[in-house]
């Protein structure tokens, strides 16, 4: 499913982990490494360090100590405009499957580049999205437990596929998880019924989705049906499963319109201590 992978890069610590795990993946699904930097139009940036025409060829010349690339093939490419936007133009020119980015987890004015853009980036990719702590570990990456989180929407779908090809090439265990929100219900007659519904649908969704996976291939399949604020369920299912990844679907839409999974993933990409690939539906909106 990944033969193709983008690493945007602007030469920051988010990216150097983006490209680790861009080369883990290239590893196991014998794929081709595309790694862009984008000169934004905006004006100049102060993390470039580099001696050389090419900062994307700096950039994996400065990696070579740590990821091993032997055998890994590597186009790097430089673009000018609009940050995000030169990135998902670049996908869609060179058939990308996969973006792996880096991300700071902030907020405010100490958003950085690869903060912002890869927010934008998640919501408007028709690709996955892997989004790569700036502070995770160097070192080698292994995804052994991942976490797909799912409330039977055509969002948390979409995330289906692409789990289920990680998981079977790597014969990792696949943890689900739906969350059932009891935020909104008041303390009433009525509230047991409806929780019992919520929990019905939720366990449809867990046992579709491990159906689904099984018939990819994956052997492993835990279910686990939870209560609560669903991101921080998330959070702590990722902690209770030991996972190294998470999968989520989006539906790329912004304000009234962003539904559960849409919301919930732009949390987990700021603070999920794991990387989290986000996988857009077919049918998202275009962004309000």
């Amino acid at each position: 499913m990944f033969d193709r992978i983008l690493v945007p890069t602007d030469g920051s610590p988010g990216s150097e982990r983006a490209f680790e795990v861009a080369a883990t993946l290239a590893s196991t699904h014998d794929a081709a490494v595309h790694v862009l930097s984008v000169v934004d139009e905006h004006g100049p940036t102060d993390d470039w360090d580099y001696d050389g025409d090419s900062p994307a060829e700096a950039f994996i010349e400065s990696q070579a100590d740590h990821v091993d690339t032997e055998g890994l093939s590597v186009t790097t490419a430089v673009r000018e405009g609009v940050v995000h936007d030169a990135v998902l133009d670049y996908g869609d020119e060179n058939e990308i499957d996969l973006i792996v980015m880096g991300t700071h987890g902030r907020t405010g004015v100490r958003r950085f580049l690869l903060g912002s853009v890869t927010e934008k980036v998640v919501r408007l990719a028709d690709v996955p999205v892997l989004s790569v702590k700036a502070d995770a570990e160097p070192g080698t990456v292994s995804f052994d437990d991942i976490l797909l989180p799912t409330d039977g929407s055509s969002g948390a779908e979409a995330a289906i596929e692409p789990t289920g090809a990680l998981a079977s090439a790597t014969d990792a265990t696949v943890h689900l998880v739906s969350v059932v929100d009891t935020r909104s219900l008041g303390i009433d007659v009525g509230s047991s019924v409806i929780v019992d519904e919520l929990e019905s649908v939720a366990t449809d969704a867990v046992g579709d989705a491990s159906d689904r996976l099984s018939g990819m291939g994956v052997e492993t399949v835990e279910t686990a049906i939870t209560h609560g604020v669903p991101y921080r369920a998330i959070l702590d299912a990722i902690e209770e499963a030991d996972a190294d990844l998470v999968v989520i679907g989006t539906h790329g839409r912004t304000g009234i319109d962003r539904y559960l999974l849409g919301s919930v993933a732009e949390k987990l990409v700021r603070t999920s201590p794991v990387p989290v690939m986000t996988v857009r539906a077919p049918d998202a909106g275009d962004e309000s």
